[in-house]
């Protein structure tokens, strides 16, 4: 199916669609804004809240070596769209054949296909070919496309535009706390529990292990108190971020361990949110240490108060 008979058949049981426009990498406060208004304008109209995005993002295929890291995956964003009360999701691939439509051809294929009658955006936001669309266009030329447009201001917190590129660079020198101000929320990883060592297990303390692929943020090296999202249901957790020094070096992954839960779920997606740091990655001398270590971080967890 190409992407015109996608959006097609996504939006053609759908009345008056109110449509949210961006790349909502994270979605943090400033993006959440943008949805929530477009939200708003649903329910005030009795129409359909629509996020109309890209799955991927147009620099991997515009310019792959400026292409930035991902703040969270597609299955997390499609959840918090959801919990923002978002109706309808449009979730396309952007390709080169896409990087050519001129911002005239962009409107039009949003007038024919899903026919918006409000669409809103975030300051930033541009479309067609070089960019040459933005908010200004939206507003001059809503009018001859059907839809009246909204450019809501950029969200600043500590005099700051909250935006991806600051999250992404709190995220990379270990700011948990202040990524997680700017996001609304704690900073997600989701992934595929994947087989491990079962290292963890032998010591009583197994683990569910995540890939972190290239192309996604990740806090530094490290021990965090987190929350994890098991089949919909939340526990309180240990996650280490690194390459397991005590042993024989691994790829830098994700291990999870997960309090008061023992089932199996390899090959099934978590969510793991981080809530605070417990102490930096370190090598031990022996496994005996580790355990010691890891009975310690868990007694440091229990202790805390999560929220």
């Amino acid at each position: 199916m190409d992407i015109v008979k996608k959006i097609s058949a996504l939006t053609q049981q759908y009345p008056r669609p109110v449509v949210a426009l961006g790349m909502f990498d994270g979605v943090h406060l400033g993006h959440a804004r943008v949805i929530r208004h477009a939200v708003d304008k649903a329910h005030e109209i009795a129409g359909t809240a629509v996020v109309f995005t890209f799955a991927n993002h147009p620099l991997n295929v515009l310019n792959p070596d400026a292409a930035p890291l991902m703040i969270g995956s597609r299955s997390l964003r499609r959840e918090i769209f959801k919990s923002l009360g978002v109706d309808v999701l449009i979730e396309i691939p952007f390709t080169k054949e896409f990087s050519r439509k001129s911002p005239e051809e962009f409107l039009e294929l949003l007038r024919e296909k899903i026919a918006p009658v409000f669409v809103v955006t975030g300051p930033n936001y541009t479309f067609g070919r070089f960019g040459r669309g933005n908010g200004r266009v939206l507003l001059r030329e809503g009018d001859a496309y059907g839809f009246k447009a909204q450019v809501c201001q950029a969200l600043t917190v500590d005099r700051k535009i909250v935006s991806s590129t600051r999250i992404r660079a709190l995220i990379a020198s270990g700011d948990l706390s202040g990524a997680n101000e700017l996001l609304g929320r704690n900073f997600t990883f989701s992934g595929t529990v994947v087989n491990g060592d079962r290292r963890g297990r032998k010591l009583g303390f197994p683990t569910a292990n995540l890939e972190i692929p290239d192309g996604r943020a990740m806090l530094p090296n490290g021990a965090y108190v987190v929350h994890v999202n098991v089949r919909g249901e939340n526990f309180n957790g240990i996650a280490n971020v690194g390459d397991n020094p005590t042993f024989k070096a691994v790829k830098r992954r994700l291990e999870v361990f997960i309090d008061e839960f023992d089932a199996d779920i390899y090959g099934e997606e978590i969510f793991v949110a981080f809530v605070s740091k417990l102490r930096d990655e370190k090598k031990f001398s022996s496994a005996d240490e580790l355990k010691a270590q890891l009975a310690e971080d868990l007694r440091t967890m229990r202790n805390a108060t999560v929220d």
